[in-house]
């Protein structure tokens, strides 16, 4: 922990070395947690970040520093998982569950496509703790403890056509998550999934190596996504789950009472969280179509996108033991 300390004062470059501090320096230092987020100050995210600095600081009441890497500059979700994993570089992050399923199998069944009905939905589950299984499956087997759910966002296909119906999207080249189960839903939809990064989707779509992709409307403000495909497809095909994960081996190295502090203050900052990015999603949508620069296309086959689906999800359950925790899901 405080030889991340020393290695954030080099820079995000220096950061992801392997230096240590002599076990002197690193008995006295003040104790840093270095967290990363693909995004900037606006993005729900962040703010959902900084309200845990503040909450931990406000819990610990003890002198403790924060180092928050901003606007993927320590890469993407994906390398924040792996590094909280190996207990270097960051020891905090937001993390799509798409991003753990290399370490638990159940882990993207969290976010999976029509999983949830609707925002209430999605807040019942978390707040009846169906998910603890899963999670507990993450920490045993990733060595990262989600300390808490954001989330919140309804997510929506865009595309560079307007397209209204099942029928329409059919061969749909369109950028999936790189967890299994969005491309197995999206094919049995009749789209055609592929998976690329999340930075590199805007370029995908601008040279036509894909006419779509999916997210809520955070990230399609956030990235511009609008320029290359301005039709909001209402598919409200998900809602997202974004836990804030937080690294084992930085945890275990803490103080019991900053261990304390950093688990409470995980379910406060991302309950607030949520709350920011529900609240805010269907504004930032009606905000970017009255500038003209984007136009939301109602979706007439949800319900058939859903039947199309729902076998494929039971199956899902079934394959990695989450069979039960789908029935208390559709039973709320």
């Amino acid at each position: 922990m405080e030889r991340r300390q020393f290695l954030a004062g080099l820079g995000a470059t220096a950061t992801l070395g392997t230096i240590a501090a002599p076990a002197i320096v690193r008995a006295q230092a003040t104790p840093t947690l270095v967290g990363a987020v693909q995004f900037g100050d606006a993005h729900p995210f962040t703010q959902g970040l900084i309200k845990f600095e503040e909450r931990v600081k406000a819990l610990y009441n003890k002198p403790i520093n924060f180092t928050l890497h901003k606007d993927s500059s320590l890469g993407l979700e994906k390398q924040y998982f792996e590094y909280m994993a190996q207990g270097k570089n960051v020891d905090y992050a937001i993390v799509s569950p798409a991003h753990m399923s290399t370490f638990a199998k159940a882990a993207p069944f969290i976010d999976a496509p029509f999983v949830f009905r609707d925002f209430p939905h999605m807040e019942a589950v978390v707040n009846k703790g169906i998910l603890k299984p899963i999670a507990d499956e993450v920490e045993k087997k990733a060595g990262v403890r989600l300390i808490g759910y954001g989330g919140g966002g309804v997510r929506n296909l865009f595309a560079n056509k307007a397209l209204k119906n099942v029928a329409e999207i059919k061969a749909l080249k369109v950028r999936v998550q790189g967890a299994p189960i969005w491309s197995r839903t999206f094919s049995a939809i009749g789209m055609s999934p592929t998976v690329i990064a999340y930075n590199e989707v805007y370029n995908a779509i601008q040279n036509n190596v894909i006419s779509a992709a999916e997210n809520e409307a955070a990230g399609i403000e956030q990235m511009k996504f609008f320029e290359v495909a301005p039709n909001i497809l209402m598919t409200q095909h998900a809602v997202s789950i974004r836990p804030i994960c937080f690294s084992m081996k930085t945890l275990n190295s803490l103080p019991k009472d900053l261990q304390d502090a950093v688990i409470q203050a995980g379910k406060e900052a991302a309950d607030y969280e949520r709350g920011v990015e529900s609240k805010g999603d269907s504004a930032i949508l009606e905000r970017l179509e009255a500038g003209g620069k984007l136009k939301r296309i109602k979706f007439e086959d949800r319900d058939n996108m859903k039947k199309l689906t729902d076998p494929v999800m039971e199956a899902y359950a079934k394959e990695i033991d989450a069979s039960e925790i789908y029935k208390a899901m559709n039973a709320i």
